[in-house]
């Protein structure tokens, strides 16, 4: 693991760091590499530039940890908001959105899983009538169960519903197994959060092993992986995979984060592959931000260089 990657996961949650980034407009160049835009608009838009270029596209209406039922309403509202949109522009046979539940209402105490299931039955059902899907991600591992429990019961009225599993859990290979049934979606990707050693592995080569296991049983079974990665090795192995296993292009499909190696996205489109952008947006980037820094803190000198400027 990178000496840089712990203490940007610990920024994230940093009310300081945040109101001083939130504050100043330079820092604004580097945020926009990550997240188009807040809002529905914006989001549009970008989404429609990549649908032009042969891409398919996942929207992510950013918050989490939301503590407060009408914040939670409003997100929902948001999603609506933006499905209607996308139909508008004739866009939804090319872009889903995801959820994360924490943000509709998973932390509400008392009876916030039944408020999160509800308020995602609303946005299936909206994704549905739009004509598109939704994929529930996944948060840190304290949350796993839940998601998957609210997982379940959606599916029973929207088994459409993609799920995320994380490779970096070290639970992450049984519930591939429990999920690479026929008509199940499951995005796979390493996993972005700050996790304990006793739930996860801590080593990027023991990281990587794992991925390369939950592709495995995800292509060899009878699911619709979504492979999300941007490592250059783990794309080929999954290329190689998808050989080994019968897997026809189409029956699986690369996805990539808005703005992290976009030439590769269009390599792979132009050779027939499936690739899905997931492009976030909205008003709550902060902690999102701070993790894509945390998995490349390659860009952290930008960051910081846009942060003491001042022009």
């Amino acid at each position: 693991m990178s000496l840089l990657r712990q203490p940007l996961l610990l920024l994230a949650r940093s009310a300081a760091v945040k109101k001083m980034v939130s504050t100043m407009p330079v820092s604004a160049g580097i945020v926009r590499s990550y997240v188009p835009g807040e809002t529905t608009d914006s989001a549009v838009e970008a989404t429609g530039r990549l649908v032009d270029d042969g891409l398919r596209v996942t929207l992510d209406h950013l918050g989490e940890d939301t503590l407060d039922a009408e914040q939670a309403e409003a997100t929902v509202a948001a999603y609506l908001d933006v499905l209607a949109a996308l139909s508008a522009r004739g866009l939804t046979r090319h872009a889903e959105v995801s959820v994360k539940l924490s943000a509709i209402g998973q932390f509400l105490p008392e009876s916030g899983q039944k408020i999160a299931l509800e308020n995602a039955r609303t946005i299936c059902r909206a994704a549905r009538n739009a004509g598109t899907t939704v994929t529930l991600d996944m948060e840190d591992h304290t949350t796993t169960d839940s998601t998957l429990s609210i997982l379940r019961e959606l599916r029973k009225d929207f088994p459409e519903t993609g799920a995320v599993l994380q490779a970096a859990l070290k639970r992450t290979e049984a519930d591939c197994r429990a999920l690479a049934h026929e008509g199940s979606r499951v995005r796979l990707c390493k996993g972005a959060y700050l996790e304990p050693e006793d739930v996860a592995f801590q080593d990027k080569t023991e990281i990587d092993k794992s991925y390369v296991r939950c592709l495995k049983v995800l292509l060899a079974g009878e699911g619709y992986p979504m492979i999300a990665t941007h490592d250059p090795r783990m794309v080929e192995i999954a290329s190689s995979l998808a050989s080994r296993y019968g897997r026809a292009q189409g029956s699986y499909e690369y996805q990539m984060l808005y703005g992290i190696r976009p030439e590769e996205q269009r390599r792979l489109a132009a050779a027939g592959e499936t690739v899905r952008v997931y492009i976030p947006y909205g008003l709550e980037w902060y902690g999102y931000l701070m993790r894509r820094l945390a998995e490349r803190p390659q860009n952290l000198t930008f960051f910081l260089r846009s942060l003491i400027s001042k022009k």
